[in-house]
């Protein structure tokens, strides 16, 4: 015997009581503990008692609890990759999941399970399926929400035709299922980061299966298309140099909304915010996050910022478990855990400035919306779009170069890394494994391309020994 299970059985030859509305018993025994089932024909019987057998001359081994085969246990514990995804979003209710978290999910298993369907017929069309589950049958607090008559028929198809779980390891369903996520419901190709994301979420809920007992393994393990790598590197052509750094966070100043007074300043506001990303390389949640205790702020030299919290931006309330926002850890770190990262005089002055001209929200937060609240990502991404028609020349404005608010934490992480801080100190400060430094954000600042290349030229053209 092997913990619950053993190949200790013993089965025995069908039994008949004249006494019971099912009269054709069939009994075994596992590891000493015996077992029965009662059919209402002996053919039935015959078949039960048949599988039993077989499965013991397979070497199978037998649940002592149950008295089932592995194979029969398993075809009990069964589920379809819908019955997985909706109950891997409710563990993650229950287990107090970040918001965004649970968005991820719901967004993207919503794109996974129409795409591991049984083909029946009238099958609707899969943006309809998709939208029905992120917006009805994934996100719990909308479960309840009653359906039109079209929305009845879609779920009841979608329940039909889910596909079990353990039907993805056999041949190319896998194969065929991956690829499937890399592309829209209308055929277009997704960006390989948004493909490695759904194919993490959908891991993840796989593995839930595993853990609930409904899977032996997961058959995304190992699986990858041929292209797909593990954590995306960053685009060179992303990343600003220092003096270009300086010229967009200048210009994030001019920025204003004319039609309204009151958002006459609002690029001034963002400025501090736009600073902590490129000279600190916080996240942008990590600096809405930032209050006035977190920050070091000398009269001369270099600061501080001890960072133990994060304000993300959460887009539908429906994912929160309050309808306010809400502080989270720091990413990938322990509730209690404190990122402690130094910052240059320049950022310790333009902090300091920023919290004379515009306070602190009551709870001490540096960074707040007009109305008092926190600041959405429309918006500073919306300050950020305008400031880089301002900051740089028309060509490098329709280049990628700096074309997201979040570039800036990139470029931060490449210029401490080209001036020669150790790979370890620079992820500290960034918040990130060494592994994942090197792999994401050793890439070359823009402009230093040129210095690299003489540096080399110098030693190919240098005398012979």
């Amino acid at each position: 015997m092997h913990g619950s299970t053993t190949f200790d059985v013993s089965v025995w030859k069908i039994a008949t009581a004249s006494n019971r509305r099912r009269k054709y018993g069939v009994r075994w025994r596992t590891a000493g503990k015996e077992h029965s089932e009662w059919f209402a024909t002996k053919a039935l019987a015959e078949s039960f008692r048949t599988d039993l057998i077989r499965a013991q001359r397979a070497g199978e081994r037998f649940d002592v609890a149950t008295g089932l085969p592995e194979s029969a246990r398993r075809r009990q514990n069964e589920r379809s990759l819908l019955d997985v995804a909706t109950s891997y979003v409710d563990h993650l209710w229950q287990s107090g999941a970040p918001p965004n978290t649970r968005r991820a999910a719901v967004m993207h298993l919503s794109a996974a399970v129409p795409l591991f369907v049984r083909r029946l017929d009238r099958p609707p069309p899969r943006t309809e399926l998709q939208r029905l589950l992120s917006t009805r049958l994934l996100p719990p607090p909308h479960r309840s929400l009653p359906l039109t008559g079209t929305e009845i028929a879609n779920a009841s198809w979608l329940r039909r035709a889910s596909r079990l779980v353990g039907e993805m390891g056999q041949g190319q369903e896998v194969v065929e299922l991956l690829g499937a996520l890399g592309r829209t419901a209308d055929g277009r190709h997704l960006a390989s980061s948004t493909w490695d994301t759904r194919r993490s979420i959908l891991h993840r809920a796989l593995a839930f299966a595993v853990a609930s007992g409904w899977l032996d393994v997961n058959p995304l393990t190992g699986r990858r298309l041929p292209l797909a790598g593990g954590a995306g590197a960053i685009d060179p052509r992303v990343v600003v140099n220092p003096l270009q750094a300086r010229q967009l966070l200048a210009a994030v100043s001019y920025v204003t909304t004319p039609v309204r007074t009151d958002h006459r300043d609002r690029g001034r506001r963002l400025h501090a915010f736009f600073c902590c990303l490129y000279y600190a390389g916080l996240r942008p949640s990590e600096a809405l996050g930032l209050r006035r205790t977190d920050c070091v702020l000398p009269a001369e030299g270099w600061g501080e910022l001890r960072l133990a919290r994060a304000r993300p931006d959460i887009s539908g309330r429906h994912f929160r478990d309050t309808g306010s926002d809400a502080d989270r850890p720091l990413k990938h770190r322990r509730a209690e855990a404190v990122r402690v990262v130094p910052i240059p005089p320049v950022l310790v002055a333009t902090l300091a400035a920023h919290r004379d001209e515009y306070g602190t929200t009551p709870d001490g937060r540096l960074f707040r919306g007009v109305g008092g609240g926190g600041v959405p990502t429309s918006v500073y991404t919306d300050v950020w779009t305008i400031a880089r028609q301002i900051g740089l020349t028309p060509e490098q404005a329709a280049s990628p170069l700096a074309r997201r608010p979040y570039d800036l934490r990139h470029a931060a992480v490449s210029t401490w890394l080209n001036a020669g801080v150790p790979p370890t100190e620079v992820a500290a400060r960034a918040g990130h494994s060494v592994a994942v430094l090197l792999t994401v954000y050793a890439k070359c600042i823009d402009g230093e391309r040129a210095t690299h290349n003489a540096r080399i030229a110098a030693l190919l053209d240098g005398p012979s020994t």
